[in-house]
């Protein structure tokens, strides 16, 4: 791809002293694996079976009327989210494992700002979660896209994928226009920040990542390591979401909450703030905001939109992967505006 030296395709960093060469593929990690007959994923998911399945038990042996309702609004939210959570980590392991990264250097325009729009429609068809869209971004820059193209995508794939917009349709049956909210905020916040890149952006602020070690594995073995990867931080979040919503719903008094969701402007920054800081799967977001009905529905706009582009765990992933200078600028960038944008979009529709 011909591009200009500001917005091109970024040289891989050089190796720092100390630092570990990447672990090959054909050594013991693969071994590693196959001797793990039991652990993290196969603990997390008899956990939350047993919770599910014996949470009526469960709530009997609390005495407490409090920790009874904490316990219903955890395990509906766990309910509701974990088939879209499954469902989105299969997809993304196929599109990490099985779609050759090249083809997106050959399918995007040559022209930087034309590839912006088509990277973040490509978001649309090709669905992926937070947490598996920053390694391919980086991925693509180091094929050669552009990276406000590969950018835009870092942001649209995991806000207004099927999945994402199917699970926010059955959380909101009441709020159809919902989900057209959240794609079109979502949408307009990946292509702005797309072109806000093109424009302002510079190279040396990105520093690329090593290959990744998935592309040492056999395919089959591949896909398989990234959805035991992808469950276990995406799922290991969303617990820790449900439990969040779960106490804000109960231990937080009534009258807080109605006196914070009463005021429309510190509703929708602490909704965006909330997003941030509960770092929760974009498949399943869309649950913990239905559960969060104090607030307006511009409010909970702000939350969907903030979560998926601006978390804990994508500023620490984006840190890692792009470097501390690419982090400091971006994701503050895209909170400011995901806000904004939220705030526009819920104004006019409601």
């Amino acid at each position: 791809m011909r591009t200009s030296n500001r917005h091109g395709p970024v040289p891989p960093a050089p190796a720092r002293p100390g630092q570990p060469a990447p672990a090959d593929g054909g050594g013991s990690a693969p071994q590693a694996h196959r001797r793990r007959a039991f652990g993290s994923i196969e603990i997390l998911c008899a956990l939350l079976i047993l919770v599910a399945v014996l949470h009526r038990q469960i709530a009997e042996l609390v005495v407490d009327a409090r920790l009874q309702t904490w316990l219903t609004v955890f395990v509906s939210v766990l309910v509701q989210a974990v088939p879209f959570l499954v469902f989105g980590v299969v997809l993304s392991a196929v599109i990490a494992v099985f779609v050759p990264r090249s083809f997106w250097a050959r399918a995007l325009p040559r022209r930087p700002a034309l590839a912006v729009p088509v990277a973040g429609v490509a978001g649309v068809v090709l669905p992926g979660c937070e947490c598996g869209s920053v390694p391919i971004a980086g991925s693509l820059i180091r094929r050669g896209v552009t990276p406000a193209a590969a950018l835009t995508f870092l942001l649209a794939a995991p806000a207004i994928n099927p999945i994402v917009l199917t699970a926010t349709a059955v959380a909101f049956p009441r709020n159809p226009e919902m989900v057209a909210a959240r794609a079109g905020a979502s949408l307009a916040v990946a292509l702005l920040m797309g072109w806000l890149w093109l424009r302002l952006g510079r190279v040396e602020w990105i520093r690329l990542p090593h290959r990744a070690h998935l592309d040492r594995l056999p395919k089959w073995e591949a896909f398989w390591v990234a959805c035991r990867h992808d469950v276990v931080h995406a799922g290991g979040f969303l617990v820790l979401g449900a439990m969040a919503a779960a106490t804000i719903n109960v231990a937080v008094p009534q009258t807080w909450l109605n006196d914070l969701a009463a005021r429309p402007v510190l509703s929708v920054l602490a909704l965006a703030t909330l997003a941030v800081l509960l770092s929760i799967c974009s498949e399943a977001d869309a649950f913990v905001a239905a559960s969060l009905s104090q607030f307006s529905l511009t409010a909970r706009l702000a939350f969907l939109v903030v979560g998926p582009m601006v978390d804990l765990k994508l500023i620490s992933m984006q840190t890692g992967i792009f470097g501390r200078d690419f982090a400091a600028r971006f994701a503050p960038a895209t909170f400011g505006l995901a806000v904004l944008t939220a705030a526009v979009v819920g104004m006019v529709i409601w």
